[in-house]
């Protein structure tokens, strides 16, 4: 009778006693491994997110942004983290994770073909970074993945039809990149459809919520898709009855001259994921010297030739106005730089804006005309004040980078540039944009009838702004900063839409024109450009700062700094530490304020005016902080206020 149970004890034993040599699982080396060169590949981390990252602070699981089940990392989020780097390949060693979240970050590069090892992920989320080349091919892969936001980024190149092996994929949101090619996917069935022959997208069955808007597709919708919203495909070059909002044909053009190179980038980076070395070690190192030797003698023969002949995009401008011919230097002008821009003449802005007597703004260095164009919009014209004797071979290269660099701008909150001036009799230099009818936020603010802007069109402008900035700071490479970011160089339409016009830029110009007069790079041309991409750095973050201010000169009245009561900022850090006093802030006057809306801005305004730059945060996180946080659409506006329907029709 007592041998069963001595036999269960006996299993019993054996069992803990096995379990004794049996490690008590931890996270692997592997995995530990990849963190850390996810780390290393991050240059910087202005919040700290990652300061907890080290190994001597023991297990991974308790570290910033990682979530363990059953000591495995599961997941990895750090969204809205700031952070600047590379996505690195050895990410593809986290075996068990299951969500990679790295959203609203600053993240460039590629991204890995390395993460299709990762088997087990379902969701993964790269949206508003910086993020360039194709989608890898190999992320079809994921099969478990139900998942995936690209949006807003800089990818390249066509769809990968694998991605139509993702059976439980739910959610694709690839829009505001720059892809291109057809969109993947049988075009002979529907969503009800059986999918059994179905090819590229029209596979995912499973599939609810896709947006491919705003990027460079051609052809048709794939019938399967069509059951999608038709603005998950504006904006691209489709064709068809359902494809809406299109981009225009030049636009569409330029962007299928530039796919061919995209093709070419693309079919090199895949022969240099699939290369596999075979050669022998001297035979490389004798292919390396014969190739130096050649690229050695094209260069030596390329100077040779230089030498012999005059570079037709050189111009011999005077770098300042003097009767001495050493003093001129040689001013490297790009010809096709301005080719792309219209050219407007003289003539034609005098007679649209009454023989320029129509000054709407002026400084010591220019001077602001309203007009209007013979059957077109209206315009404002900014014509700098200086004369021909003045001007010299590095304005003139200014002014072109500069309206270049204006004509990148196309977004519903900046001005856009509608051409150029350039003429020698008389001398003149003007660029010309469109003109926003309804003055100036300043103007609004301090000189206009306050009752005019009510707290909800406060909150669209403070919105409106916001995304104004993000797109110039994000969303162009290189970023677009304003020189002064003040409520004067916010102009407002008929709807109260806010604009962003940056002109106050040429002040900038011409004290960098008596700064710098004289100075050249290394005896020869000078690249003013260079210099000035090195500080937009720091001139995005003053961008951030100044927006504080702007928002809190919004919801305030008050002007940034007045003789009576000194500086804003001063005033306010007070109440804006004291949660309970921060309605003291808001402009008296105002009414239907609602606390939740204030509690945001709030919020924001002491992230934006941070006396350190590095802890203020990017526009991205700033601009969905406002949009998450305050509702400004019609619909909230009539359910705080029924009786408002007026301010609805003038604001819609």
């Amino acid at each position: 009778m007592m041998r069963f149970p001595a036999f269960l004890l006996l299993l019993l034993l054996a069992f803990n006693w096995e379990s004794l040599f049996v490690p008590s699982e931890s996270v692997t080396d592997d995995e530990i491994s990849a963190l850390q060169a996810f780390k290393m590949a991050i240059y910087d981390d202005p919040l700290s997110r990652l300061s907890d990252w080290n190994i001597q602070n023991g297990n991974p699981c308790g570290w910033f942004g990682i979530s363990c089940l059953d000591s495995r990392v599961v997941a990895l989020n750090l969204s809205n983290s700031s952070l600047k780097g590379f996505l690195a390949p050895r990410l593809g060693s986290l075996n068990s994770l299951r969500k990679l979240v790295l959203n609203n970050n600053s993240f460039h590069g590629l991204i890995p073909r390395q993460l299709s090892m990762l088997k087990n992920l379902t969701e993964l989320d790269l949206s508003f970074n910086r993020l360039s080349g194709p989608i890898p091919t190999e992320i079809g892969k994921l099969t478990r993945i139900v998942k995936i936001n690209m949006q807003s980024n800089g990818l390249i190149g066509t769809l990968p039809p694998e991605l139509g092996k993702l059976v439980r994929l739910t959610e694709l949101l690839l829009d505001r990149n720059k892809l291109n090619g057809d969109i993947p996917g049988s075009s002979n069935l529907n969503k009800s459809a059986s999918y059994a022959n179905g090819t590229g997208l029209c596979q995912l069955r499973q599939l609810q919520v896709a947006n491919f808007s705003y990027n460079f597709f051609v052809g048709k919708i794939p019938l399967c898709l069509k059951y999608l919203p038709r603005t998950s495909f504006q904006g691209n070059c489709l064709q068809g009855e359902d494809s809406i909002s299109q981009r225009s044909a030049r636009l569409c053009s330029s962007a299928n001259s530039q796919q061919g190179a995209n093709d070419t980038y693309n079919s090199a980076y895949e022969g240099k994921r699939n290369k596999k070395p075979r050669e022998p070690v001297w035979l490389l190192i004798l292919e390396i010297t014969t190739g130096a030797l050649v690229v050695l003698s094209l260069v030596t023969c390329t100077a040779a030739a230089f030498k012999r002949c005059k570079p037709k995009s050189s111009a011999i401008l005077p770098w300042r106005r003097t009767t001495d011919w050493k003093d001129q230097k040689t001013i490297s002008i790009d010809c096709e730089l301005l080719k792309n821009v219209l050219r407007i003449n003289r003539q034609e802005l005098e007679i649209a804006c009454e023989d320029f007597s129509n000054i709407i703004g002026s400084s010591l260095d220019s001077v602001v005309y309203k007009g209007n164009l013979k059957d077109g919009p209206e315009i404002a014209v900014i014509s700098l004040s200086i004369s021909e004797d003045h001007w010299t071979g590095y304005l003139e290269l200014y002014f072109q980078n500069e309206a270049a660099d204006l004509a990148r701008l196309n977004h519903e909150n900046t001005a856009k540039l509608l051409g150029y001036c350039k003429e020698s009799e008389p001398f003149s230099r003007m660029l010309v944009f469109e003109y926003a009818s309804n003055g100036t936020l300043y103007e609004h603010l301090h000189y206009g009838d306050g009752c005019q802007l009510s707290w909800f069109r406060r909150m669209k402008i403070a919105v409106g702004i916001a995304r104004g900035l993000k797109y110039l700071h994000t969303e162009l490479q290189p970023p677009f900063t304003m020189s002064e970011l003040t409520s004067s160089a916010v102009y407002l339409t008929e709807d109260f839409a806010p604009k962003l016009v940056d002109f106050e830029r040429w002040k900038i110009i011409l004290s960098k024109s008596r700064a710098d007069s004289g100075y050249i790079i290394n005896g020869g041309p000078f690249h003013g450009s260079v210099i000035s991409l090195e500080r937009r750095h720091m001139d995005v973050q003053g961008n951030t700062f100044a927006f504080g201010v702007l928002l809190l000169e919004l919801i305030s009245g008050r002007p940034p700094f007045c003789k009576d009561r000194g500086c804003l900022v001063d005033w306010a850090r007070e109440y804006l530490e004291k949660p309970e006093e921060r309605g003291k802030l808001v402009d008296p006057d105002l009414k239907n304020v609602k606390s939740d809306d204030l509690s945001i801005i709030c919020n924001v305004v002491s992230l934006c005016i941070e006396c350190e730059p590095f802890k203020r945060p990017s526009m991205q996180i700033v601009t969905a902080m406002l949009e998450d946080g305050i509702d400004t659409s019609a619909a909230a506006l009539l359910k705080e206020s029924p009786l408002v329907w007026a301010e609805v029709a003038l604001s819609s």
